[in-house]
């Protein structure tokens, strides 16, 4: 039987708190995290503080991000050090190129995110892309499947476009649930993500989002259809069509990465 944490305070449902126990996972994650005394680590939820243990004296600089402040004081106590900064703050909240300024040092992201703000913390790296290096997270293996699909499946969607548009994401292993306390009620799984510098497609990363999230908007409908919802301008679609290598009969999943480039970079020439 795998050795276990002992827990500092009772998880609390209503932050979506899966305590990490097992060591040898514990072990896993930070043998494929592959930290270097370079590196500025940014932890989500450290939590119970077992993957802390394993990253403080190990790196340049370790900044912890937890909501808890049941769980700040305990954090204090244990990784008190010049090397260590512990952030009692909300992830979503956490200004990343101002962290990225203070240390001068791409960041690394780390951390066994809690299940409901999966997404959300996710869109906050795309934005900061310019100030990160790669995240190694730990996901309900649903999301990590819609991360990592490819053109055409069923999990294919947003998440999947925007992360081939800023980084290449690769799945690790999968978690069981009896290696948390409480167990959850799905499996896990643990992935990375590097991001690329530049994005690859085209530059103006914020239209390129709108057309993502307009064409998946009304997935079972056509591009053509969808593209009548965009938002705060018309466009011509007969003419956007015309100029286009791929017919707009299609769907959103049938659409690779190059094509959603395509698409963003025709219409940006439409509306400019």
């Amino acid at each position: 039987m795998a050795k276990q944490q002992r827990l500092l305070v009772k998880p609390k449902q209503s932050l979506g708190q899966n305590f990490l126990i097992d060591e040898n996972i514990i072990r896993k994650i930070i043998s494929e995290f592959h930290p270097s005394p370079d590196d500025v680590v940014v932890e989500v939820g450290p939590g119970n503080g077992a993957l802390t243990a394993e990253l403080a004296g190990r790196v340049n600089h370790l900044v912890t991000v937890e909501i808890d402040g049941r769980i700040i004081a305990s954090l204090n106590e244990r990784f008190a050090s010049p090397n260590v900064t512990i952030i009692h703050q909300d992830i979503l909240d956490l200004d990343f190129p101002a962290v990225h300024q203070q240390w001068n040092h791409p960041l690394r992201i780390i951390g066994n995110l809690p299940y409901h703000l999966t997404s959300p913390i996710l869109f906050k790296c795309f934005d900061a892309a310019g100030v990160i290096g790669d995240l190694t997270i730990m996901v309900q293996r649903e999301v990590a499947q819609r991360i990592t699909a490819r053109v055409g499946t069923k999990a294919y969607g947003i998440l999947s476009v925007l992360t081939q548009y800023y980084a290449t994401s690769r799945l690790l292993f999968q978690v069981s649930p009896g290696c948390f306390y409480p167990k959850p009620k799905v499996t896990s799984s643990v992935l990375r993500i590097a991001f690329r510098h530049p994005p690859s497609g085209t530059n103006d990363q914020v239209l390129f989002r709108t057309v993502v999230r307009t064409a998946f908007g009304k997935r079972r409908k056509t591009l053509r259809n969808c593209l009548e919802y965009f938002p705060s301008i018309q466009l011509n679609i007969p003419e956007l069509e015309k100029e286009l290598s791929f017919p707009l009969h299609r769907r959103a999943e049938q659409l690779t990465l190059r094509e959603f480039v395509e698409l963003a970079d025709r219409i940006e020439s439409q509306i400019r």
